[in-house]
């Protein structure tokens, strides 16, 4: 495929941003490595998905300020236009919530957590790489810069039950380690990005869910999201794929608001955010003059 001139810079920052979060990966200094490693992931992304929406000649900065789209807008318009699937985008978003909370406060993500989550995201990357550039990732990187773990990745459910279990061991009475508690709960919630199209983390969620795992609530009532989500390991090695899928997962539950036994998880949606396309776009996507798509759709 031949790529136009912005798609090919887009691309190889997005392959550059990859490789320096592989090599931060294999590093031996720990010191600011996870937040470096979910920086750089996170760029890749965002650049990947730009240089797809540019060689497909889909406009990218913003017509009221002139700046160029956020990540949320170009997954979104990736993933309903240009073949990129909800598995693949939910990887990615994920990956987007974890660095979110890590560069903007703090959270602790266990070593073999980072390393499925991430295997993850190098497979995605790869498979979009290819099937929308043509671009093939192993001939880009030399095998070394893979990231390498002695702890093999694991099942995603054990590592969800785990890290919870771990959770409600810490906010016991006597523990002293409610901040680390709070930080790890930070963390589940980013990965509920692999099963929601928008993922929040406010600190009313966090002490939602603090004082259900004090009060003894199962994993399924805190994180139904989480109890969605599969992973799939394939190879050994350097050959290592992870990819996440969707199951079904535990059963919505209405709570009416004098409900005594309240929710243990209740998320915030931004309908700004979800709905965000405005009159001229849907003007312009369904041939519609201004005035035309105002009396159409007057809440856009």
């Amino acid at each position: 495929m031949a790529l136009i001139r912005d798609a090919k810079t887009l691309s190889n920052k997005a392959i550059c941003s990859i490789r320096i979060a592989m090599s931060t990966f294999n590093s031996y200094d720990d010191e600011g490595r996870i937040c470096s490693v979910l920086l750089h992931l996170q760029h890749s992304c965002e650049m990947l998905l730009k240089a797809v929406l540019v060689q497909n000649k889909v406009r990218v900065f913003d017509d009221k300020n002139g700046k160029s789209i956020g990540f949320d807008r170009a997954l979104n318009l990736c993933r309903q236009n240009l073949g990129l699937t909800e598995t693949e985008a939910g990887t990615m978003r994920m990956i987007d919530a974890l660095r979110d909370a890590e560069q903007h406060w703090f959270t602790i993500i266990e070593e073999d957590v980072l390393y499925l989550n991430m295997r993850a995201l190098i497979t995605v990357f790869d498979t979009y790489l290819k099937r929308a550039l043509g671009l093939d990732l192993s001939s880009r990187i030399p095998p070394r810069v893979l990231p390498v773990s002695t702890l093999p990745p694991g099942d995603f459910d054990f590592l969800v039950d785990r890290e919870y279990k771990l959770i409600a061991d810490l906010l016991k009475p006597g523990k002293r380690k409610r901040d680390e508690a709070r930080a790890r709960i930070r963390a589940l919630l980013a990965m509920e990005g692999l099963a929601a199209e928008e993922v929040q983390i406010s600190e009313k969620d966090i002490n939602r869910i603090e004082r259900a795992a004090k009060a003894g609530a199962k994993l399924g009532e805190v994180f139904p999201r989480l109890n969605t989500i599969a992973s799939t390991i394939e190879g050994d090695g350097r050959a290592i794929t992870v990819r996440f899928s969707k199951k079904e997962g535990a059963p919505v539950r209405f709570v009416a608001g004098d409900d005594p036994q309240g929710a243990a998880a209740v998320r915030e949606v931004d309908l700004q955010k979800k709905f965000h396309t405005g009159a001229a776009e849907l003007a312009k996507a369904l041939n519609l003059s201004g005035p035309r798509a105002l009396e159409q759709f007057p809440f856009s």
